[in-house]
Order: C-alpha cells, then sequence, then structure tokens
C-alpha cells in the first residue's frame, strides 16, 4: 500500500511539473533552456517534489485509518451542520467590503472547524440520537426497545462461561459490550495485582473468542453515563433505557435489576437449573475425598461439581464407594444432596 501510495503521488507530481512547465513555457518571458528540456526538467522536478511529500501523506493517512467510524460519522455531521449554519450567516454580508471582502469565506471555514469540533465532542449524544430514531443493527422496534438483546456485565465475561454458552446455541439475539464495562476490564487488566490482572486480561480474551464466534453478534456500544460513576448503575441505567436484559453472575446486581425491573439472566441459576436431577433412593457411584463438618460425615463431588454429602462416609475417605440418595437440598449456593453409604464394602 505505500509503495502504490509513493507511485501515485511521483506520477501527479509529475503530472504537475509537466503543467508548470507548459504554463512557463507560455508566459512571455525569455527561457534559457529549449521547451522539450523545460518539460523534462518540469516533470522531473515535480516527481521528485511528490516522492519527497509521500511519508507525510502516508503518516496522515495512517492517523485518518485511527479515527474511530463514530467519530467520522458524528463530525461529519458536525461539518455538514457548521457549513449550512455559515451559508446563512454568509448572506447578509455578502458584498460587504470587510476583510478585503473575504468574510464570507472567512465565516465557513470557522464554522467548519467548529461543528467538527463540536460533532466529536458530542459524539455519544448524536448516535444516541440516531439510535432513538432510526435504529441500527442492534436497536430496532418503534418502542426504542432492542429486539433480543442482553447486555454482558464485567462479572460474567471474567467468569468465561458465556463463551460455551454462546457457542451452545441457547443464547439469541445481540450480546452488548457497553464501552464503560471495557474500560473496567483494561483498568482491571492494568492493576499491579497479579490476580486482578490475570482476571482483567482472561476476561479481554474471553470478549475477543466470542466476538470471533459466528454464533452471536457482539455490539460495543459507546453509550455512557457521565454522570453516574458506578458500573453497575450505568448497566441498570442502560438495561432500562434500551430495554435489554442483563446477564451476570454477581448476585448483589442481581437484586438491583430485580428491584429496577430490568429482566435478569443469571449463569449461576443456568448452572444450577441444568445439573442432573438427582432423587432419594437413587445409587451413585461416587469418591469421597474429605470429611464433613458433623462428626463422621464424609463429603464427595459429582462431576458437575455437585457436594454430595456422605453420612458415616468418613471411614471411606479416598476410596469410591456406592452411596444412596437420601435427600437433596436447594439453595441459593447450588444443589446439595445428602447420602449414605450403600455398603459397608469397598465398591469396586
Amino acid at each position: 500500500m505505500e509503495s502504490f501510495l509513493r507511485f501515485i503521488l511521483t506520477i501527479l507530481g509529475g503530472i504537475v511539473g509537466y503543467q508548470g512547465a507548459l504554463y512557463i513555457n507560455g508566459l512571455d518571458v525569455i527561457i534559457p533552456v529549449s521547451s522539450t528540456y523545460l518539460m523534462v526538467i518540469g516533470v522531473c522536478l515535480g516527481a521528485l517534489i511528490g516522492l519527497a511529500i509521500s511519508p507525510f501523506v502516508e503518516n496522515l493517512f495512517r492517523r485518518l485509518l485511527k479515527i474511530h467510524s463514530r467519530d467520522i460519522i458524528s463530525g461529519s455531521i458536525g461539518l455538514i451542520s457548521g457549513l449550512l449554519i455559515a451559508i446563512l450567516a454568509s448572506i447578509p454580508v455578502q458584498g460587504l467590503e470587510i476583510a478585503g471582502g473575504y468574510l464570507p469565506l472567512i465565516i465557513t471555514m470557522f464554522m467548519a472547524v467548529l461543528g467538527w469540533s463540536i460533532g466529536v465532542k458530542k459524539r455519544q449524544e448524536i448516535i444516541a440520537i440516531f439510535h432513538r430514531q432510526t435504529g441500527n443493527s442492534v436497536l430496532g422496534n418503534k418502542n426504542n426497545e432492542v429486539i433480543g438483546a442482553k447486555i454482558l456485565d464485567t462479572s460474567v465475561i471474567i467468569d468465561g462461561r458465556i463463551s460455551d454458552i454462546t457457542k451452545s446455541g441457547f443464547i439469541e439475539g445481540s450480546l452488548i459490550v457497553p464501552s464503560f464495562v471495557l474500560e473496567e476490564l483494561q483498568h482491571i487488566a492494568d492493576s499491579s495485582d497479579v490476580l486482578k490482572r490475570n482476571r482483567g486480561r482472561r476476561g479481554l480474551d474471553i470478549l475477543n473468542k466470542i466476538q470471533k464466534e459466528p454464533y452471536v453478534n457482539v455490539h460495543i456500544i459507546e453509550q455512557n453515563y457521565d454522570d453516574i460513576s458506578e458500573v453497575d448503575s450505568k448497566l441498570v441505567k442502560l438495561a432500562k433505557d434500551i430495554g435489554a436484559k442483563v446477564i451476570t453472575n454477581d448476585y448483589n446486581l442481581n437484586k438491583v435489576c430485580e428491584l429496577q425491573g430490568v429482566a435478569v439472566l443469571n449463569i449461576n441459576e443456568l448452572a444450577n437449573a441444568v445439573k442432573p436431577i438427582v432423587l432419594p433412593g437413587e445409587e451413585l457411584k461416587v469418591h469421597v475425598i474429605k470429611d464433613g463438618k458433623e462428626q463422621g460425615q464424609g463429603v464427595a463431588y459429582l462431576d458437575d461439581g455437585t457436594m454430595i454429602v456422605v453420612d458415616g462416609g468418613r471411614r471411606y475417605i479416598g476410596e469410591t464407594i456406592g452411596v444412596l440418595v437420601t435427600s437433596v437440598l436447594q439453595t441459593a449456593a447450588g444443589r446439595m444432596i445428602f447420602a449414605k453409604p450403600k455398603a459397608i464394602e469397598k465398591a469396586l
């Protein structure tokens, strides 16, 4: 791309040099060289100038490519608005000998720069207006509600299970990641604490993985609430504004959303819901790994992490035994199974 740009600028410089030589040749002046030499000199000089300025043009292109598309859109809207205002403001001063007659041009340039600057500064407000009026790939209905969209909070991104859930196809619609959640993830990833830094980097990796999955659409929106400091409060406000659900595994955020009337999809509740159901009287084969809180109890775990308290299982620590389920207790933290050894001899 850089070589092609340099080639184009060199050719354009040669053409400009040739046109300049033609112009000089048409003047009524004495030229010490013939017309042919003048054309050759003009083409070579123009080509050298074009080649010399190519690095500056390349640098300008790189900076333009780094500008966010939302900045370009909002800046263009501000620029067009500024030009329209400049046209209206220039009508009364037409023909006035102020500033050498260049006052309309000065007004136009000033309003163009001012309009672009305001458009970029007010990017979030402008994009929000378009969201409400026309919608985008996420927004769509006349009530300004998000169609099937769900907002991811920081904890559920760091947790990582959302990636497997999206891959399974159980989540429909679009996933929204607000810019303030990304900022929080970046802040955690830059933390001096090793554990926090690893958690933040894991969250960024999970988010990058989800974006590449063909099963779900991920939209990062720039809408922010400068008057609200807490990220959880911003999430609730955004969910209420656009009518989306919140995906989280944060217990406190879950309760706040319920109080605010915002629909919540809790990953922990989903994990508990998909665990296999065990009924009293069923037989299981478990590996007892430690003693329980009460005297004589042993503790084992199923493959999904469900804890099994084996009454009288302390003597079987380190062994795999058959147990008989006596009761099942469902708590906010998950499901707990109580059982007793099926037989005294070790299960093979």
